[in-house]
């Protein structure tokens, strides 16, 4: 089976704007604030459709149950949906202060769990990221704080740069600072709670609905202070979780990335420069999301400059 890549999903979000088009060279809805562009997602609300090749037209869900051994290997369950959702997200605003409820307490609450990943593929000077407390910070303090409106002195914030990367296991207190250009590689889950949202107000005009009790029963209060990666160097990997893996890797003009046939499913993420795939001669530029199949080996090699994919894998 071909690699598959998949039209965008654009979500409007009051922290959006049009930044898609200068740093992906996208052409995005007329008139609409843009913040995420859904690049692979296999759910009831929202499907991926195949943006070319043989299977141009169907939808993940489509492909995974027809074609299930050769797309995700012969123990996956056709009815089982795509455990990963890949996402942009143009971040010209902060977003809110929020939590994804850990596995063991997002039944209880009707939700689902969402451990993720955030990956710096650019930046503006003093763009920034909220993960964790602040150590010395409690509960008692941080509910107090949210009812003086000043919970952001409790929270850490982290200075950016270009190939920073943050894991945000379900149940990390966090949010995302303006001047961002993340990809973000998740669980397939779209469960947030909002605890705290800086006084705004949505595209509606109305302040945005908060889950202060769903939140706080979901927040990790012993999660001081969480380091940012800095990868270095041409491979390192960034996550090894329940959920999925993910690796950095930087290659230079001339040099190949090669996979084989019958190991696992993954996904390849172009963040920076542009890949070949020897095989077709597609080009794969900055911005793209591949998934690729089981039973398919492929090469892909940078012809000039570098280029730095992330690849995700052992997905579960």
């Amino acid at each position: 089976m071909d690699i598959l890549t998949f039209t965008p999903i654009y979500q409007e979000r009051v922290w959006g704007g049009r930044g898609f088009e200068e740093s992906l060279g996208r052409e995005l809805p007329a008139g609409q604030v843009i913040g995420e562009s859904w690049e692979i997602v296999d759910r009831q609300e929202a499907q991926s459709v195949v943006d070319s090749g043989p299977q141009k037209g169907r939808t993940i869900r489509e492909v995974i149950q027809t074609q299930a051994p050769a797309l995700m290997g012969p123990d996956w369950d056709a009815n089982a949906p795509f455990p990963i959702l890949v996402k942009w997200l143009d971040c010209q605003d902060r977003l809110s202060l929020q939590v994804h409820p850990p596995a063991d307490i997002a039944p209880s609450l009707g939700g689902e769990p969402k451990t993720e990943n955030w990956y710096i593929a650019a930046c503006k000077p003093g763009a920034g990221l909220l993960v964790g407390l602040k150590k010395g910070a409690t509960r008692e303090a941080f509910e107090a704080s949210l009812l003086e409106n000043s919970a952001e002195k409790l929270v850490q914030r982290l200075p950016v740069q270009v190939g920073d990367s943050m894991f945000v296991y379900s149940g990390r207190l966090h949010a995302i600072d303006a001047g961002n250009l993340i990809l973000e590689i998740q669980q397939n889950s779209d469960t947030t709670y909002r605890v705290y949202d800086w006084g705004r107000v949505g595209l509606d005009g109305k302040p945005r609905k908060l889950h202060v009790q769903e939140s706080l029963k979901s927040i990790d209060f012993n999660d001081f202070e969480p380091p940012l990666l800095h990868p270095s160097g041409e491979e390192q990997t960034l996550v090894q979780s329940e959920v999925f893996d993910l690796r950095r890797v930087q290659i230079k003009a001339g040099r190949s990335l090669d996979f084989a046939a019958g190991e696992q499913p993954r996904i390849l993420s172009v963040v920076d420069g542009s890949l070949r795939e020897t095989g077709t001669g597609r080009i794969l530029d900055k911005g793209v999301n591949a998934l690729l199949p089981f039973d398919g080996s492929f090469s892909f090699v940078c012809d000039e400059g570098d280029a730095v994919v992330l690849v995700s894998e052992n997905f579960a």
